[in-house]
């Protein structure tokens, strides 16, 4: 009895929405009309607006422009078919689902096609921020596309007035065209640079679109069901329309070779077509929630760390900024933190006029473990000191009968302990594979303040989006934001030797590829040769381990090679040859790496 009551009350909910928005019979036989022959695939002017609508939205997205985005939403062409959708489902109308859906495939296929066309010609292919800000969408995109959805649909069934000015609005907060160019985007990365980080990069930009689609999809559908714009009078129309309108025809007719089409001329219950709408918007929540959660932790942890900023910096400036007469001896110019070795490590980088004594930094550390309730213990400070001169240090003179403070340290001790920091920070990091961390100098000068360079060993470059992200973490991590990294990779070297039958005696027509691994070893000492040494079965003896000595004996003379720098393999070749290649050291669990400081050019070698 209730839910009849319910079912009621659900034609009088109806005229009253569509009284209140004045859409009347005649407008929405106007409506339904207008998002019917926008689905045409023969319009000219609709696939120039596409194709011109995805050029200008992957530019302003290589050029991390926003305004220039923001007019490729404006042109918005495929709002059309996702309002057909929600159309289709709300009205039941078979012939005009399978219309938008072959608009929309077509268009998103065009618009897709375009973009990776575009990111292909263009000289580089550089990440940008608005292109990272579409990859990793969450459930607050998908409460926008609703809201948006909504506000559109309605748009379109009023009439005219004031409220045509929230078109353009919600072009722009949907943004349809921008996700597709980012899935272009992505397809060109991964075909050209990196297939893992461009399939990425699509994918995300993928989920964004597909969210748009869903919520806008739903909320239009939700909202021709309240102005019930598939009234009587209003199928009639449409009716009368699709008898003389060639694309209906034409589908109509491949309808009607399905065995099934009898079902097919209205696509299910209402129930079954909310039921199937809700379900796909589900389905697709789930990865949204997870970004959402990603993002929600991001934001705790950048308030943490703004909250650790605070404390460090109101500790600094009550009890260690000024001198006892009031007046300024230091301020901060840059504070980080960072977890490492279950230890919290904050980071000061001060300009003081009277540098600071090791008993004012154990004080320093004490105030903070006070202020943020943990152990002293867990708690490291690395404070780096940037003397200017000041005429009280000048004037400062110590009598013998005084007893002599603490010295402060030395110009060449403060750049050693900001050197010493960026080893620990080096020392961390952690290259994508197949590349491995061979070694790193960082050298700073009055010229370059920091220049580090790392070396690696890979058959492969690192791609450029890799390297921009290693580049950023190590800035992060230094809070370096100016220091300048560069990347040498290198490759490994592979030689095979062929002897003569049961002769040991390297032919000197294969001495220049031993010569080319030689070189690469002696050159890098953290390679090592591993070597195979193998005999065909129809030779007499043992010559495979003549033929080792001799390859060894010729590198130790020449390149000086010495002989705990090979590693045998367990496989043996079964022809007459010596397969030889590099590769990178194993080291020892208890490795130290060596350390050189130089205190007038600033400079950490590994």
């Amino acid at each position: 009895m209730q839910r009849l009551k319910i079912l009621a009350q659900f034609p009088r909910l109806r005229r009253w929405f569509a009284h209140n928005l004045g859409v009347s019979t005649v407008r929405k036989e106007q409506v339904y009309l207008d998002i019917a022959q926008s689905v045409t695939l023969t319009d000219a002017s609709y696939w120039i607006q596409v194709l011109f609508s995805a050029g200008i939205a992957t530019l302003g997205l290589v050029l991390n422009s926003p305004a220039v985005i923001i007019g490729a939403m404006l042109i918005s062409p495929l709002m059309g078919s996702i309002l057909a959708n929600g159309l289709a489902l709300a009205a039941g109308d078979a012939i005009l689902a399978l219309r938008a859906v072959v608009n929309l495939i077509l268009s998103c296929g065009l618009a897709i096609s375009f973009a990776v066309v575009l990111v292909l010609i263009l000289p580089f292919q550089e990440m940008t921020d608005e292109i990272l800000a579409r990859t990793q969408p969450n459930l607050l995109d998908l409460v926008i596309a609703l809201f948006s959805g909504a506000v559109g649909a309605v748009a379109i069934c009023k009439e005219a007035k004031g409220v045509v000015t929230s078109i353009p609005g919600v072009s722009i907060a949907v943004a349809l065209m921008p996700p597709l160019c980012v899935v272009g985007y992505g397809i060109a990365t991964a075909v050209s640079v990196s297939p893992g980080s461009g399939l990425a990069v699509a994918q995300g930009g993928g989920l964004l679109f597909f969210t748009n689609l869903v919520a806008i999809t739903f909320m239009a559908m939700v909202v021709f069901l309240l102005l019930h714009i598939d009234s009587f009078p209003v199928r009639q129309r449409v009716r009368a329309w699709r008898e003389s309108d060639g694309e209906s025809i034409w589908m109509q007719s491949l309808v009607d070779r399905i065995p099934a089409s009898e079902r097919l001329k209205h696509i299910g219950s209402l129930p079954s077509r909310l039921l199937l709408i809700l379900m796909t918007i589900s389905l697709t929540s789930i990865p949204l929630y997870q970004s959402y959660n990603q993002l929600r932790d991001e934001i705790s942890r950048k308030q943490q760390e703004n909250q650790l900023r605070n404390s460090a910096t109101d500790i600094w400036q009550k009890n260690f900024g000024k001198f006892a007469d009031g007046k300024v001896r230091s301020y901060i110019s840059q504070l980080s933190f960072r977890e490492q070795d279950r230890k919290l490590v904050a980071q000061l980088q001060v300009v003081t006029g009277q540098v600071y004594t090791k008993t004012e930094r154990e004080q320093y550390k004490q105030l903070l473990s006070a202020k943020l309730g943990r152990p002293l213990e867990s708690i490291a400070l690395n404070l780096i000191q940037i003397p200017i001169a000041s005429n009280e240090l000048l004037a400062t003179k110590v009598s013998e009968t005084t007893i002599k403070p603490e010295p402060p340290p030395t110009v060449a001790e403060l750049q050693s302990s900001f050197l010493t920091a960026v080893e620990s920070a080096l020392d961390s990091l952690i290259l994508p594979l197949p590349a491995q961390l061979m070694s790193y100098q960082a050298i700073t000068s009055p010229v370059t303040p920091l220049r580090i360079q790392i070396s690696y060993f890979s058959s492969r470059d690192l791609d450029r989006d890799g390297q921009a992200l290693l580049v950023k973490d190590i800035r992060s991590q230094l809070n370096y934001p100016t220091a300048e990294v560069n990347f040498n990779r290198i490759a490994p070297v592979a030689a095979t030797v062929t002897f003569a039958l049961n002769q040991a005696q390297i032919p000197p027509n294969q001495t220049q590829l031993l010569d080319r691994l030689g070189k690469t070893v002696q050159q890098n000492p953290k390679l090592q040769i591993e070597m195979s040494s193998g005999q065909a079965p129809s030779e007499v003896g043992a010559p495979a381990i003549g033929r080792s000595v001799a390859v060894r004996t010729y590198l130790q003379t020449k390149w000086q090679i010495e002989p705990d720098r090979y590693t045998t393999k367990t496989e043996t070749a079964t022809q007459p040859i010596v397969e030889l290649k590099t590769v990178l050291k194993k080291l020892p669990k208890n490795f130290s790496p060596s350390v050189q400081q130089d205190a007038v050019e600033g400079e950490v070698t590994r």
